[in-house]
């Protein structure tokens, strides 16, 4: 099969209602689809030749990236590998998975870090393991970015924001209860406020786009599932967004 063709498939998966990608191959693409694919491989020696069509899934993922609009947001989200009380036991990403924390307790796996566009385009992305702390890849994340920056108290670092305004991003968090309080635009209050959409739109990439399951065998296949659920999401033609227009004097302004 052509690398275009593998690729088609992985991506299609992520598109599906299928849960599992063996199902999806059998009973979807070998039934349905037999005749699309003159070369059709085996299920078995299709995944055996799937991991040879990760660098071009990543510049196909670099290709589909949105642009900075001046508006963006920050999240992170975590990527499970197995349950919990499996930790102990767990040998495929033995080394590279870490123990993690987020607002839904502790995760065994990875961190997906994410910034968007107020249209819901991605604009970078990266890996981690799961006890990175979440402000650690912003610097990497906001190389190509202008604009306004907003994230959650995670994000919550001085330092962080007098670097980046070094480059052209203003830096937004919100602020922890015991802090003082401090003089904040009425509009990057109601940003602060719309940062829904990139939770949206993490929680999309999980539940409809499948991006984190526990029955991986390799890091390879990790990897295949992660790019090939973000492609799928960058394929959608309508995502979480914002109605954000400009005034005359060239003043933001939500509809």
């Amino acid at each position: 099969m052509y690398p275009s063709e593998i690729m088609t498939i992985l991506i299609l998966f992520h598109m599906s209602h299928y849960r599992d990608f063996k199902n999806f191959y059998l009973k979807h693409i070998w039934q349905y689809h037999h005749r699309d694919f003159s070369t059709l491989l085996s299920y078995t020696r299709f995944i055996s030749v799937a991991p040879s069509v990760l660098v071009p899934l990543c510049s196909y993922l670099t290709q589909l990236k949105g642009k900075p609009t001046g508006i963006a947001f920050i999240d992170s989200t975590s990527l499970s590998v197995c349950h919990n009380i499996r930790i102990p036991r767990h040998k495929v990403f033995a080394g590279i998975a870490q123990r993690g924390k987020n607002s839904m307790g502790w995760f065994y796996g990875f961190k997906l870090h994410l910034v968007v566009n107020h249209q819901g385009e991605i604009l970078a992305l990266k890996v981690t393991a799961g006890n990175v702390d979440d402000r650690e890849p912003v610097r990497e994340l906001t190389t190509e970015l202008m604009g306004s920056l907003y994230g959650d108290k995670g994000y919550l670092s001085q330092e962080l924001a007098d670097d980046l305004a070094k480059s052209g991003v203003t830096f937004i968090t919100k602020k922890r209860r015991n802090m003082k309080a401090c003089m904040q635009a009425e509009w990057d209050k109601i940003m602060l406020k719309k940062r829904f959409i990139i939770e949206t739109i993490n929680g999309q990439l999980k539940l409809i786009s499948q991006i984190e399951h526990s029955r991986h065998r390799s890091i390879r296949g990790f990897m295949l599932t992660v790019l090939g659920g973000l492609i799928a999401y960058c394929l959608k033609l309508k995502k979480p967004s914002l109605e954000v227009f400009y005034s005359e004097d060239a003043v933001p302004m939500m509809a």
